[in-house]
């Protein structure tokens, strides 16, 4: 396949996701941001997490949150568990690395916050132990995966199924579905100004 039929194809596959997604899952993407708004509004905090890719697109999505997203306003508290490269290490080093999503949670989240994990296949283990734990305690979940959202959805309030099997284009619609979240929250937020100039 030469690079020009690539690229078509690959942006035909991407746009044809993309509208899959509307279609779908706009519904869920709006109660996600309702959600996390009511969240934020009482003094909670979302807490994202995945691997690879998946850690990449945490960290992202809780930049948005804590600086912003495209307007000013005051920070927002979202959080990436995937940064802390101590607790990381220490927590696969002494009770494996399914838990390190799971402790993290249990020393920090409570059943007023949030917590998001995104695992395009569903599957991922240390995301599903941290989702399943965050359930047994009550905490609000939610999970961002591809078209089969496995165990992860089965411990999930609520689930962004991006209806494609191709983890690139899941991956894109995560990263839009995040946006939106995002955009939705910050016009709620909007005449909160920062006090930092």
């Amino acid at each position: 396949m030469s690079a020009p039929e690539l690229i078509q194809k690959t942006i035909a596959e991407h746009t044809v996701t993309v509208a899959k997604l509307e279609e779908e899952c706009s519904g869920v993407i709006a109660e996600m941001a309702e959600r996390t708004i009511d969240c934020l509004k009482k003094g909670g905090k979302i807490c994202f997490f995945g691997n690879g890719g998946s850690a990449a697109d945490s960290q992202h999505l809780a930049t948005e949150f804590s600086v912003r997203f495209t307007r000013n306003r005051k920070g927002l508290a979202g959080l990436a568990l995937t940064t802390d490269t101590s607790v990381l290490t220490a927590c696969a080093n002494d009770f494996g690395f399914e838990t390190v999503f799971a402790r993290q949670i249990e020393a920090l989240c409570g059943p007023n916050d949030i917590v998001v994990g995104i695992s395009t296949s569903g599957t991922s283990k240390n995301v599903v132990k941290a989702l399943e734990f965050a359930k047994s305690e009550k905490i609000t979940a939610f999970a961002f995966t591809g078209e089969s959202p496995g165990p992860c959805g089965d411990f999930s309030d609520l689930v962004l199924a991006v209806p494609s099997p191709v983890t690139a284009r899941v991956q894109e619609c995560h990263m839009i579905a995040g946006h939106l979240i995002c955009d939705l929250v910050e016009i709620a937020f909007a005449d909160e100004k920062s006090s930092i100039s």
